[in-house]
């Protein structure tokens, strides 16, 4: 149940779902904890991020 509940709360992340609604969906007290453990960086989001900045830079 705990590999479920961290696979469900790792998605949401993912896709992009407000941190305070994550929270809500794990029960985390905080939302630090949310964004401590689930908040991982994936290579595709660093990606995405840094090409918004090129156009930005150019």
């Amino acid at each position: 149940m705990h590999d479920l509940r961290h696979t469900v709360v790792s998605l949401l992340m993912e896709m992009g779902v407000p941190p305070h609604v994550v929270q809500a969906i794990a029960r985390h007290a905080d939302v630090k904890i949310t964004l401590k453990v689930y908040a991982h960086a994936n290579l595709d989001a660093m990606r995405q991020a840094l090409g918004k900045l090129d156009g930005k830079l150019s």
